[in-house]
């Protein structure tokens, strides 16, 4: 029993040890310096395993934030500093910002849009965001550090899915007019 509580107390810890770091103070910036959209607070763990290896050392300290607006070129921004990060300086594609396939939409289990269009073209509907569910139940899932924006994937999935299934079913009726 005891044993099981100091499990816990450390579980607690080390969760709270995580927040100041993804969370601005009254000094940090949380608009982004390009769109002045308020970019949401993303881990420096999440940044770095995003970066390309040679950009590492730019981003060994510091606070930093995610911003999820399509067409601005920033995907993170330092909160109390003047470095940000560009599509380009990735390991990886930002669906939230991408407009040609392959969008990704779950970094965890490998599905993009394409996905979602080529199950609803076939089958009038998708098993995906159910299938992401069950996996994340099943706690399979490492969205804070797969997902660029250090959140769960399964809003966007579901998100693309209602947007491409009426997408594909609008398009089918007026392929009949």
């Amino acid at each position: 029993m005891e044993s099981k509580k100091e499990f816990m107390e450390c579980f607690l810890l080390e969760d709270s040890t995580k927040t100041p770091e993804t969370t601005a103070d009254a000094s940090g910036r949380e608009d982004c310096g390009r769109c002045a959209t308020k970019g949401s607070p993303v881990s420096r763990k999440t940044v770095l395993l995003m970066l390309k290896s040679q950009l590492l050392e730019q981003a060994s300290t510091g606070k930093y934030r995610f911003c999820a607006t399509r067409d601005c070129s920033i995907v993170y921004f330092e909160e109390d500093g003047n470095r940000f990060f560009t599509q380009d300086d990735l390991r990886v594609r930002v669906g939230v910002k991408s407009s040609s396939d392959p969008i990704p939409l779950c970094y965890c289990f490998g599905f993009d849009e394409s996905h979602l269009r080529d199950e609803i073209s076939q089958t009038r509907s998708t098993s995906i965001p159910e299938r992401v569910s069950r996996l994340i139940r099943e706690g399979l899932c490492a969205c804070d550090t797969r997902n660029p924006s250090g959140n769960c994937c399964l809003g966007e999935v579901n998100k693309a899915a209602k947007r491409i299934k009426e997408e594909v079913l609008d398009s089918r009726l007026n392929s009949r007019v």
